[in-house]
């Protein structure tokens, strides 16, 4: 993990700490470009610009890579494009033009990595929720919806998508209201009834003849919550993880983290964001989850302290609930990644595939 230098500015010092080595290459940077961002940020280059430029680098080795024939290079350095450039639209809190411009390419570059990666638009509102589908070599025996928090989305678990394919597993990375492109193309925000955007996506893996079995949802930092609600309130979600989340969340006393909150709600207003945040309380009197819950914990966790996470495991079933805890865990298990999507990729296989017969 990087450590942050004293001698950094506060900016440059508070986007080493939200986005460290370990998150970058989690969500799917080239471990050298990783270095390269941190490096060039430490020396004074503007986040989403050095992002940027890495992006830039690795399009031109797809392009080339392409050209010559090399479909394998070519897909590796898209991927690596796409993970930079979600890192790049997290150097800007609130919904610049900007930001919205590196989300867009972003979205193409992943694009480019069809046909393992399949877009997903589903109407909603006045709108569109946005994400990508990813499936198994076999026809699936599950399906698994996994979505992000306040600031990282879609495909930023790419490598969260391929473990649970591996096992046979569909995937869907979902952008809900208030994420990725579903806000910042299509102007959906969270709202008091925000789950009823995510349930949209059980939906789709119901109405797809391709996806057959249960459906299992997982919600990571921020999105934990969102998850949480849903597997309180939809009989069709069959399993959950739970990854970072507050139970009860509240406006922060951080400048970054209160805007990336308010461009989730979609205002300025902090009282109305106060407003959903209390509507989005998880607690105890009022919310039960009837499936099988797996709860995941970093003791190192800036962010998500234990007892801020504990109501979720109270409302489950005493006999289907499950922590597990590293102890020198980071924020949603940065540093432990692989063990953590195999994990919760054999979890889900072992509490969806033995449920009872597939869907025709």
């Amino acid at each position: 993990m990087t450590t942050v230098s004293r001698e950094l500015p506060p900016l440059a010092a508070a986007q080493h700490r939200a986005m460290p080595y370990t998150r970058l290459t989690d969500c799917g940077m080239d471990p050298a470009n990783a270095r390269q961002l941190l490096a060039d940020t430490a020396a004074g280059a503007p986040w989403p610009d050095a992002a940027a430029a890495i992006a830039d680098g690795q399009l031109v080795r797809a392009r080339r890579a392409a050209e010559a024939g090399h479909e394998v290079t070519a897909r590796q350095a898209y991927r690596f494009a796409s993970a930079a450039l979600m890192f790049a639209q997290m150097g800007y809190q609130t919904d610049t033009p900007h930001k919205r411009e590196l989300y867009a390419r972003h979205t193409t570059a992943t694009a480019a990595l069809t046909p393992g990666v399949e877009r997903v638009e589903i109407p909603y509102r006045d709108g569109v929720l946005c994400g990508w589908l990813c499936l198994p070599a076999v026809p699936p025996r599950a399906t698994v919806v996994v979505w992000g928090g306040l600031s990282g989305w879609g495909a930023g678990y790419l490598q969260v998508a391929e473990a649970y394919t591996a096992r046979g597993l569909a995937c869907l990375l979902a952008e809900g209201p208030g994420q990725g492109e579903s806000r910042l193309r299509h102007g959906l925000y969270a709202d008091e009834q925000v789950t009823e955007g995510f349930a949209r996506f059980v939906d789709m893996a119901e109405a797809d003849p391709r996806l057959r079995g249960p459906v299992g949802i997982q919600g990571v930092s921020f999105g934990g919550l969102f998850a949480a609600h849903l597997a309180a309130t939809d009989p069709r979600v069959g399993a959950v993880v739970i990854n970072g989340a507050p139970a009860t969340p509240k406006v922060p006393e951080f400048r970054t983290a209160r805007e990336q909150m308010a461009a989730l709600v979609g205002t300025e207003d902090l009282d109305r964001v106060a407003e959903v945040m209390d509507s989005l309380r998880f607690g105890l009197d009022t919310h039960r989850i009837p499936c099988p819950l797996l709860l995941l914990h970093g003791g190192q966790d800036p962010l998500a302290h234990y007892r801020d996470q504990e109501p979720f495991l109270l409302a489950a079933d005493p006999a289907t609930a499950t922590v597990k805890i590293w102890p020198d865990g980071e924020h949603t298990l940065y540093n432990h990644a692989a063990e953590r999507d195999a994990y919760t990729g054999d979890w889900f296989t072992d509490h969806l595939v033995s449920r009872g017969p597939s869907k025709s």
